[in-house]
């Protein structure tokens, strides 16, 4: 230390020397007090000795689980089911506390289903015969057991997961689509009316809850444009009825919540389109319809019934005309 300290000192003269030559006598005397101050001392050292690689600040990736349920929904409006619930079933694997996963599972069997008996068309949705009655069959024979399995799955894990995160926003959003799915499978596909409604009602005060606690949750909307519309639908003495058990029913205010989620839900956005273009359709109002199954059409071109509605109403249209 006493050896570099001297070197120093020396290179610190030299330069003294040049700058008194120069009469910069002030100067002169601020370099030669930093030669023997310790924060000079201090600085010199540090020049000398190479500096320490820069600490690298660990980078957070995205959750890459979410993947799998972008992917399945994405598979699903593809009418790709197997595909789709290899997807789900990839999520609960990677995310086995999250009863979304197993809610969207069910999606894929309902989904799969409506498809089948051709519900999410004009030739079902427009007549109010199976509208309002739902598909042909007895609740025997249109029983699907691996909705209801993974249903029932579903709504126990959410159920179980919101005892104790009662605010948990994937607990409430798989509540409401298991609750709504129910509603819909109960009135459309095994034909129990009462117990649809009642599921229905439910699942309108699950959206409610959800939208109270986080408004971007858009997706909840499903379930309450589709209660509302259904049952603004009914004949006025069954309205009658429903409104004294507390059931009440608005065509418009459906129309607008299913709206609401058409433009801003994510994994039911989708889903929000064909049901409001559908219900478009039931209304006399093919233009408004047109542009929601134009957009389904070009989002998910392999989607052979979107292309296939799209026809049927721009068909329409040329007859208006």
């Amino acid at each position: 230390m006493q050896r570099g300290t001297g070197r120093r000192f020396a290179r610190r003269g030299s330069r003294l020397r040049q700058l008194r030559d120069h009469g910069v006598w002030i100067a002169a005397g601020l370099l030669l007090a930093c030669a023997f101050s310790p924060a000079g001392i201090f600085a010199q050292d540090a020049a000398d000795t190479p500096a320490a690689a820069p600490q690298q600040t660990p980078v957070m990736e995205a959750d890459a689980s979410a993947h799998f349920l972008e992917s399945g929904y994405r598979h699903l409006y593809e009418l790709n089911f197997v595909e789709a619930r290899a997807d789900f079933t990839s999520y609960q694997n990677a995310r086995p506390d999250d009863p979304l996963g197993k809610a969207s599972e069910a999606a894929s069997y309902l989904f799969e289903q409506f498809h089948q008996r051709g519900v999410l068309t004009s030739e079902f949705f427009v007549n109010d015969a199976t509208f309002l009655g739902g598909v042909s069959g007895t609740a025997e024979q249109n029983h699907n057991a691996g909705f209801v399995a993974a249903n029932n799955q579903a709504r126990e894990q959410a159920k179980n997961l919101l005892k104790t995160d009662p605010n948990n926003i994937h607990g409430l959003l798989a509540l409401t689509i298991a609750d709504g799915m129910e509603s819909d499978y109960d009135a459309i596909i095994i034909k129990k009316q009462l117990p649809g409604l009642s599921m229905m009602r439910q699942a309108e005060a699950d959206a409610k809850t959800l939208l109270a606690i986080d408004p971007k949750q858009e997706d909840a909307n499903v379930a309450l444009g589709m209660s509302n519309y259904v049952i603004g639908s009914l004949p006025s003495y069954k309205r009658a009825f429903l409104w004294f058990g507390g059931l009440h029913g608005d065509k418009q205010r459906g129309m607008d919540q299913m709206g609401s989620a058409a433009d801003h839900g994510h994994y039911l956005k989708p889903f929000a389109k064909v049901m409001l273009a559908l219900a478009y359709e039931r209304e006399k109002k093919p233009a408004l319809a047109r542009v929601l199954l134009a957009e389904l059409a070009v989002e998910f071109p392999t989607n052979a019934v979107f292309a296939r509605e799209l026809t049927i109403i721009e068909k329409q249209s040329c007859c208006i005309r």
